[in-house]
């Protein structure tokens, strides 16, 4: 038993690369080991990139809405409970968390704004 091991029950040199492939080769052959990537370098499965994305922002607005709108209906029932004003508070941080909401959607659609300009004399 003179063979080294890599930390695991395999011999260096058995991981399934070779010590001189480059990165991406290695990166792509670990990829297809665990099914995220096909053969050819084509996922052939699942989403495209832009329809990945677009999920994504879909499924973030949805949160950014429900979020502060569920954090302001508990602050307005919270304090209508503790100052005994029933309806009236829950009724404010409703409308709040509602323009809270689309505030946080409006500044994730809206295009970046451009640095500062600084004109050098």
């Amino acid at each position: 038993m003179s063979e080294e091991r890599d930390g695991g029950d395999r011999p260096r040199g058995e991981l399934g690369h070779k010590p001189d492939a480059s990165f991406e080769d290695r990166l792509g052959a670990a990829r297809r080991r665990q099914g995220l990537e096909a053969a050819g370098g084509d996922s052939g499965r699942g989403l495209s990139p832009s329809q990945g994305n677009a999920l994504g922002v879909g499924l973030r607005v949805g949160v950014e809405l429900v979020s502060a709108l569920a954090v302001a209906v508990a602050i307005g029932w919270f304090l209508d409970k503790w100052l005994g004003t029933k309806p009236f508070l829950l009724m404010l941080f409703v409308v709040l968390g509602g323009g809270a909401g689309v505030a946080n959607v409006w500044r994730l659609v809206a295009p970046p704004k451009p640095p500062p300009r600084r004109d050098v004399p």
